[in-house]
């Protein structure tokens, strides 16, 4: 038995041996020379940055439950990547990246991606230079890119070169925002450029047991004492939470798949729309469900004020059930999504009154601009449903800067130039309506409900409306009170309890006049008529309706609607 270790090996043992030849077929044997000898120096030259890399490094990789690069390019496409840019030195310099064209469902996209096995990944003169060429091709000719990152940062002995490396991608990036959607996916421990890079893109997916962040946790422990886990700091939770990762997966290939996913809602470039995809569910198939579930929510104990989940709504519009939500470990009070309607992309942005009423707070808001922004810039048309009892007060909201949040909001839906429609599923009021794609901010067409329930406020308006009438019966219970007292009284019973038992009855008497001015403020005022009849609503819609009507209108206003790029580029971070 042989006490020699066995060194692990890609070779097939049984398959024959290699031999290159560059000779034409069929050709007789010449004497060979100097061209001989340069294409085989060409031949090692272009497989040196795969070959030269030692089964233990890939090993590794593995061992972490990450692929290597070329691995990762083969979950993206099945067909032969197109690799661009092979510049690499005689230390490798510059193999640290891949660059590089595939072919996705028939797609041309750019690719990047580190290879770990290769310097860890890191970044210098000549790949920084590389990739931002990869980036300018990319706008110039009006691809999609995916970013596969898994880097060490820059690389150290390369000094300022890495960083000016960085400095080149990072503009280069910036340039085409707005131009192009990019994807980027973290692999691995990324940090400083490494985690500055990719959030330039449009969407970032962040699988577990990943860290991306501007310093790692050595550094927080050197600088300020802190004792944190990679995890704690950077890992997909946080930036789940946040929404600095819009995606949080289980692992690397599910982020992969994400990404194709998510590819396939989006258009090229920002001159053209998303890809179309025929569909075999009907445009007026009935939406029996949603109508079933209003039914169950408002006929239950507590009526009109029942949450529900408004993803069963977009799920029973869109074709086949299928949508793909953005930032869902985030604001789940709003939901953000991509579906299709007749087979065309469209984009909803809805309240969610199964997480705190729905009402608008900071993360909302700005999960909705950036949604909205991103829409607006690449033609996809947008649905809102509207279901809010308005923005969340209080001193911690107001705090965080609850007024920049809900401009920066509004803005991005009076900036939108997409076809947009308004449904209203109930509540719908005061600022919130104000500044949520009514016809005032630019809506094309405002649906309602019958459910609706749309008014400058909700139950407590009845202060302000009937205010005379509440004063009245607020003061006539001191006077209740005091009877009751001497009845009681008249009667034999201890004063103490006969004043507790008139107290009790008036206060009972009272709630019951409030419940009666706040069931005829809901009926004279909470409901769509006032605004049907001032033109703020289009017209009313029946629950098992909406697929079709919905789809209908959509179907027009894109037959009239011309993509372009945006007279002047607007990015997509505000």
């Amino acid at each position: 038995m042989s006490k020699k270790a066995i060194k692990p090996s890609l070779q097939n043992p049984f398959a024959p041996p290699e031999v290159v030849k560059f000779t034409i077929p069929g050709e007789i044997p010449g004497k060979t020379g100097g061209y001989e000898e340069v294409m085989k120096e060409g031949h090692d030259l272009i497989h040196r940055p795969i070959r030269s890399v030692k089964i233990d490094q890939i090993e590794k990789q593995h061992f972490k439950k990450r692929m290597t690069v070329w691995e990762r390019i083969r979950v993206l496409t099945e067909n032969e990547p197109n690799i661009l840019f092979q510049n690499w030195g005689k230390n490798l310099d510059g193999a640290s990246l891949v660059t590089g064209i595939l072919n996705i469902r028939g797609r041309d996209v750019a690719v990047y991606g580190h290879d770990f096995t290769v310097r860890a990944g890191s970044m210098d003169a000549t790949n920084g230079n590389k990739l931002a060429r990869l980036f300018q091709m990319a706008g110039e000719k009006g691809i999609p890119l995916i970013g596969m990152n898994d880097s060490a940062g820059a690389y150290v002995p390369a000094g300022v070169g890495g960083l000016d490396g960085y400095a080149e991608a990072f503009t280069a990036l910036r340039k085409i925002s707005g131009v192009v959607p990019s994807i980027m996916c973290m692999f691995g421990f990324n940090a400083g450029g490494g985690s500055y890079l990719p959030r330039q893109g449009s969407f970032v997916i962040q699988p577990e047991d990943t860290f991306f962040g501007l310093t790692g946790p050595g550094v927080v422990k050197s600088v300020l004492g802190e004792d944190v886990t990679p995890e704690e700091l950077g890992g997909p939770k946080v930036h789940g939470l946040s929404g600095v990762a819009d995606l949080t997966v289980e692992d690397e290939v599910g982020a992969l798949r994400s990404a194709l996913q998510l590819l396939n809602y989006l258009p090229d470039n920002n001159g053209v729309m998303a890809p179309f995809q025929q569909t075999s569910d009907p445009l007026d198939r009935k939406t029996w469900e949603i109508n079933t579930l209003l039914k169950k929510a408002f006929n239950s104990p507590t009526g009109f004020n029942t949450p529900f989940d408004v993803s069963i709504m977009i799920q029973q519009i869109c074709d086949h059930g299928d949508y793909f939500e953005m930032q869902r470990d985030r604001a789940r009070n709003a939901v953000t999504a991509f579906g299709r309607l007749g087979g065309n992309v469209v984009g909803f942005v809805a309240n969610n009154s199964a997480v705190a009423s729905g009402q608008i707070d900071v993360d909302a808001a700005y999960k909705i601009a950036r949604f909205n922004r991103f829409c607006n810039i690449y033609n996809i048309p947008l649905i809102f449903m509207e279901d809010t009892t308005g923005f969340l007060p209080g001193r911690e909201q107001e705090a965080r800067g609850i007024v920049q949040a809900g401009r920066a909001m509004l803005d991005s839906i009076v900036d939108i130039r997409t076809p947009r429609i308004l449904l209203i599923i109930r509540n719908a009021y005061g600022g919130a309506y104000a500044s949520y794609n009514n016809y005032p901010t630019g809506a094309d067409l405002v649906l309602a409900l019958p459910t609706t329930r749309l008014a400058v406020m909700g139950p407590a308006g009845k202060e302000f409306v009937y205010k005379d009438e509440l004063r009245k019966v607020r003061t006539a219970v001191a006077e209740q009170v005091k009877q009751g007292t001497q009845e009681r009284t008249a009667a034999g019973m201890d004063p103490g309890e006969a004043k507790k038992e008139a107290e009790k009855d008036a206060t009972e008497w009272l709630k019951a006049r409030e419940a009666e001015l706040n069931l005829r403020y809901e009926k004279e005022l909470m409901n769509p008529k006032e605004a049907l009849s001032l033109g703020s609503i289009s017209s009313l819609v029946m629950p098992t309706d909406l697929r079709k009507v919905l789809g209908e209108n959509l179907n027009f206003f894109l037959r009239h609607y011309k993509p372009s790029p945006m007279q002047a580029v607007q990015r997509e971070f505000h």
